[in-house]
């Protein structure tokens, strides 16, 4: 566990890339057997430097190998999310465009099951009028996430 502002982290891997960052009470937070939780694991300590970075309002510029599991849609999704830059947001509409998908709301399944918050940045998808909607982390921790990037341009 990683103490944050919003709060105690839990970092999870399969021994080399980072399986799982979940905050404390997270809705779809797995069962964490077979997962690795040893704290001097390169990746940990590659993630852990992240954070720190991240939660001092710097932008890192390097990303801690990432293997989260999922189907094909949800890493697809995943991916896309990865690619949203630091300090904007889109719509969960402009990530289904990215990802050929024309449901918004299938996205909006797979976004909440990100496994890996804050560095595959789920907090950074809005509602299409730039509402905040939905996290899994909870709308607090997503509201200060945006207000820490200067994401945050829509009236709450």
């Amino acid at each position: 566990m990683i103490a944050s502002p919003v709060g105690e982290l839990t970092l999870t891997s399969d021994g080399e890339g980072l399986t799982g960052l979940f905050f404390d009470g997270q809705r779809y937070f797995p069962a964490l057997t077979g997962c690795v939780r040893r704290d001097g694991l390169p990746v940990f300590v590659l993630t852990r430097a992240w954070l720190e970075l991240y939660f001092s309002g710097e932008q890192p510029l390097f990303t801690p190998p990432l293997s989260p599991v999922g189907t094909d849609f949800q890493l697809a999704v995943w991916a896309a999310l990865a690619g949203i830059p630091y300090g904007q947001t889109v719509s969960y509409a402009d990530v289904a465009a990215a990802v050929g998908c024309k449901s918004a709301r299938a996205v909006g399944s797979a976004v909440g099951r990100n496994p890996i918050s804050v560095i595959v940045p789920c907090h950074r998808v809005v509602g299409k009028n730039g509402a905040l909607t939905g996290y899994a982390g909870g709308l607090d921790r997503k509201r200060f996430l945006l207000e820490s990037e200067g994401a945050l341009h829509v009236d709450i």
